[in-house]
């Protein structure tokens, strides 16, 4: 423990303008899937930092076990998070039934820091259910979280912080991979390596017949092609059988869903009960919204743009629906027909609903609506280390500008070497080799680099 006092102390000797600059460098993103470039949050002040370890999709399992594994390093990164940011208070956000996390973490808490235990609800990771569940805080419809004081990082993302201030760029990712394959497991493979390799890791899948989510069964999307790479974002990867309900339900057309809208909403209003920014005071309505869309956007226009405030967590289609709605995806159409035309949301913060608490909703009763218990798996974190003899790195693996590529066909880089650069003056995030090697290809997306010589 001597040592980890020692690199807190020395925490406080680094302005915080040092540390966005060694998070800048490193490439750091939120890596809990939105990508924004941790820097820039970095940059400015708030009263509460969380750590959002809450990992609420049924089925992954990264968050928690990096937790229990590297306890230290996200300890550190939390301090640098309240460091840069002024921060004097430090939340780190976990479910009760993370017990190893739990554990690991508690010897090393700093001052004006805490665990904050929630319960196994959905949507617990969602960020604004997490605020408002360790801090009573709410952040405002079509607000972010620095608009009532806090600052919020996933675990991933902090033990990345950790790592660049030690110098160490963003080369690698941990995501779990789960489902209908032969080993689940959670791995750590090189940022850029195939999906396919990924699955091969976990003794690929259990039968042909099989589809891939990226990310969690609630928020995560159908993969089309499974050479596709790993990114700094990549939630983790899902094996489902083809005929699965929420295979069947993502695979719907938006014409499709439209239709079903319009012929059997009964307006029920149990998604809108059950909406969780609906409970904590948001104008945000499924139902209203459904109703206008049936009746060409009939409605007042703050009703209509609340829309853009939907989170898409899915509640609404996976489990309060009881005609097989999907009022997500009638939100995610019009959300885009709203943005195209540059419209805003403005409306109040109204109040807390008195039932909130009660109508979220069990990870366990989820997972029985989901049909996924017989899916479900410890997927323990495996520290074997894999190098693929191929990566293919994605310039735009954040919210902002695509990188600049800084290398060409031919040229030798050394792992962690600066192949993709944030453009002067925009919002970006910089792009690292994962592996040693040779730059294979170069394309306005992506830079392929393979440990063998010569160029493609």
């Amino acid at each position: 423990m001597n040592d980890v006092n020692e690199n807190h102390e020395l925490i406080h000797e680094i302005s915080a303008e040092q540390i966005s600059t060694l998070v800048r460098n490193a490439g750091v993103v939120g890596a809990g899937g939105a990508g924004f470039p941790t820097h820039v949050k970095f940059a400015a002040q708030a009263e509460i930092v969380i750590v959002n370890g809450a990992e609420c999709e049924p089925l992954l399992k990264t968050d928690q076990q990096l937790v229990a594994l590297y306890p230290e390093q996200l300890i550190k990164g939390l301090s640098l998070a309240m460091e840069a940011t002024g921060a004097k208070q430090g939340i780190i956000a976990l479910k009760a039934k993370y017990k190893e996390a739990i554990t690991a973490l508690e010897p090393y808490l700093r001052e004006h820091q805490q665990i904050s235990i929630m319960p196994d609800i959905y949507p617990a990771g969602d960020e604004v259910i997490t605020i408002w569940l360790t801090t009573g805080r709410r952040v405002p419809p079509g607000g972010i979280p620095l608009n009532i004081g806090v600052v919020v990082n996933n675990v991933q993302t902090l033990i990345n912080v950790a790592k660049a201030y030690d110098g160490e760029p963003v080369t690698t990712r941990t995501l779990t991979v789960t489902g209908a394959v032969k080993k689940p497991s959670t791995v750590t493979v090189p940022i850029g390596t195939s999906l396919r390799e990924v699955l091969d890791l976990a003794g690929g899948g259990r039968s042909e017949d099989l589809v891939y989510i990226n990310g969690g069964p609630m928020m995560g999307s159908v993969i089309t092609d499974l050479s596709d790479p790993v990114t700094k974002t990549t939630g983790g990867l899902i094996a489902l059988p083809k005929d699965h309900l929420l295979i069947e339900r993502k695979g719907k057309s938006l014409e499709t869903i439209l239709r079903i809208a319009k012929t059997v909403c009964e307006q029920c209003c149990f998604c809108t009960e059950l909406c969780p920014r609906h409970m904590i005071g948001h104008e945000l309505s499924p139902h209203l919204l459904i109703r206008a869309v049936n009746y060409k956007n009939l409605g007042k226009a703050s009703m209509l743009t609340s829309a853009l405030t939907c989170s898409e967590c899915g509640v609404c289609e996976a489990y309060a629906c009881p005609v097989g709605i999907s009022p997500l995806r009638v939100n995610q159409a019009l959300k885009a027909e709203l943005r195209a035309k540059g419209l805003k949301y403005q409306g109040e913060l109204g109040n807390v609903d008195p039932m909130a608490k009660h109508r979220l909703i069990p990870t366990t009763r989820l997972m029985d609506r989901l049909n996924l218990r017989s899916l479900y798996s410890e997927a323990p974190l495996s520290l074997e280390s894999y190098i693929p003899d191929e990566v293919t790195l994605k310039l735009q693996q954040h919210i902002g500008a695509p990188a600049e590529t800084k290398v060409k066909v031919g040229d030798v880089v050394r792992h962690g070497q600066i192949v993709g650069e944030i453009p002067e003056g925009a919002l970006g995030a910089r792009v690292h080799a994962s592996i040693d090697g040779t730059v294979m290809k170069v394309t306005p997306q992506t830079i392929t680099i393979g440990r063998g010589g010569g160029a493609k």
